[in-house]
């Protein structure tokens, strides 16, 4: 099927969520990996989970538009340098670095999924953004929170 020009922008929005989505599964996973408070830990995995939830979603939302989806199994370059990156920024670091590496993070969540809801996008994708990036809201304001307490208690 030939995609029209406005589905290969869905298509090109969507997938850009889903690199966005895969980033944040890996980065999350990073981070717990380096935390060694087990109730970080725990929200960290919840994290990676619900990113790895949200790219799955948009795979299947971009496989119904006739596209094809960022492939979850291969990591692009820029998503690569970026984990390697965060790696490197959080190992041996203490609960509140890694946290604000964890934000920062979040923050690049917010702004693409922002983005894409700017964008004319068909009611059934705009509803799935929307319940997606009001995730990414909520993880944010936690990862946010959990640092705030960290810093206090330094």
């Amino acid at each position: 099927m030939e995609l029209t020009e406005d589905r290969k922008e869905i298509v090109h929005t969507l997938n850009n969520l889903i690199e966005t989505s895969k980033d944040g599964e890996a980065g999350f996973k990073v981070c717990a990996d380096d935390v060694k408070r087990p109730d970080l830990k725990q929200v960290f995995m919840e994290h990676s989970r619900q990113c790895g939830t949200a790219a799955a979603e948009l795979q299947r939302a971009v496989l119904e538009l006739g596209g094809k989806p960022e492939d979850s199994t291969s990591v692009s370059g820029d998503l690569h340098r970026r984990w390697v990156d965060l790696k490197s920024l959080v190992t041996g670091k203490d609960e509140e670095a890694i946290l604000n590496e964890a934000e920062r993070g979040e923050d690049v969540a917010k702004k693409h999924y922002a983005e894409a809801l700017r964008k004319n996008l068909p009611t059934d994708i705009r509803a799935i953004v929307q319940r997606q990036y009001e995730g990414v809201m909520r993880n944010h304001d936690q990862i946010k929170a959990l640092r705030n307490v960290e810093r206090a208690r330094g």
